[in-house]
């Protein structure tokens, strides 16, 4: 009888055993995280834009006909020494019939001017030589005793008054061809003649690179019309719209990190400018923002950003606070919990509720103050199975 009940025992003891392995749950199977001390920056980031900061405009100093330009974008330019435009004289405008007819009529006028001067010359020629006759006869005279000396002196002035005419007569015969040519002038027609006057040529204001050509071909210009702008690809800065809410946490010499702007690395900045006065700006879901324009120096050397130019699109992440040896945990693994924060650690394949105490944060890593201790093994994305006490497994790779 006692080896029946002993035997029946264990039949149950076995049964029970097996059942509650059958329906023993398994560990719910988590991603782990290990909480570490490593380097960790809080920045503020936002989409910037590349900009030249001394950028030359080349203007027209006169109004002209500017030939085809002789450079190119992309060209290299030396200042003082590389003509990158030239502006010749305009052409003559076109008459209506009334200013052609005002403009004939004074070319008559002119050419019966000049006729009048010319008889006036010859009439002062003929005087001269008539002069310069009764002046020698008279000298003859004097010279024999036959005439008083009175008489000579005579001749002699009126000798020296008609050579003083012939003069008078030829500049007014130069006056009144003068005349007749600016009347002339005024005749030409746009393309009628070809002026001897080269161009006026301008030469480069600084040494860089052409940057813009609004129009390289040849047109007429006005005075202070824009022909081209030039700049130093060396000279490149940084212009970043950032909230007001974020610029009050950034400071005059704070580091960035230059991304996405196509290169391998991170290009390194320093904030140079912020400045006092915001503006309204609508994003793209029509919201209003406050924003404050930033200016930003970069320190990596051109030879390790070759490619980047002017009002390229780029994105900044500028440092508020660093720490080089920081506790960290991943945000993902962060919940509320009792009106803070907590996390579920695993403890002997177990998960078990600490609360712990938050310092500065990232987009993905959190400061721990306390709570936790580096080397600690915590649910990265806990989710509602996850409760205190509840076996727990590591996926691969956690």
């Amino acid at each position: 009888m006692k080896r029946r009940l002993f035997s029946a025992l264990v039949a149950i003891l076995a049964l029970a055993a097996a059942l509650t392995w059958a329906f023993w749950p398994d560990p719910v199977p988590v991603d782990i995280a290990t909480v570490a001390r490593a380097p960790m920056e809080v920045t503020v980031a936002a989409d910037g834009v590349t900009h030249i900061r001394n950028r030359y405009d080349v203007t027209a100093p006169l109004a002209g006909v500017v030939s085809r330009l002789p450079v190119e974008v992309g060209d290299r330019v030396e200042a003082g020494t590389t003509v990158v435009a030239a502006i010749r004289p305009l052409e003559p405008a076109f008459l209506d019939a009334r200013a052609r007819a005002q403009a004939e009529a004074a070319v008559e006028e002119a050419k019966a001017s000049l006729q009048l001067a010319r008889a006036k010359l010859a009439q002062a020629q003929a005087d001269q030589a008539k002069a310069d006759s009764d002046f020698a006869r008279a000298e003859a005279l004097a010279a024999r005793g036959t005439i008083p000396q009175q008489t000579l002196e005579s001749a002699d002035t009126a000798r020296t008054s008609a050579r003083a005419a012939v003069d008078a007569a030829r500049s007014a015969v130069d006056l009144q061809q003068a005349t007749l040519d600016r009347a002339q002038a005024q005749l030409l027609a746009p393309g009628g003649t070809a002026t001897s006057a080269c161009c006026v040529e301008i030469k480069a204001p600084a040494s860089g690179t052409v940057l813009s050509l609004p129009n390289a071909s040849a047109r007429p210009v006005q005075a202070g019309e824009t022909l081209m702008s030039i700049g130093s690809l060396g000279d490149l800065e940084v212009v970043v719209d950032l909230l007001s809410s974020d610029a009050v946490k950034v400071a005059p010499g704070a580091r960035a990190h230059v991304d996405r702007w196509g290169g391998p690395q991170p290009i390194e900045a320093r904030v140079r400018q912020i400045e006092p006065a915001a503006f309204t700006k609508v994003s793209a879901l029509g919201i209003e923002e406050q924003r404050v324009r930033v200016r930003l120096d970069i320190l990596t050397p051109p030879a390790q950003r070759a490619g980047l130019g002017d009002n390229y699109r780029v994105f900044v992440r500028i440092v508020v606070w660093s720490g080089k040896d920081v506790l960290q945990v991943p945000i993902g693994a962060l919940f509320q919990s009792g009106g803070g924060w907590a996390v579920f650690r695993d403890r002997d394949g177990r998960a078990v509720l600490t609360p712990v105490t938050l310092g500065h944060q990232t987009d993905l890593m959190a400061e721990v103050t306390s709570g936790l201790s580096a080397g600690d093994r915590v649910v990265a994305f806990p989710g509602a199975r996850i409760v205190t006490g509840v076996r727990i497994r590591a996926l691969p790779g956690g």
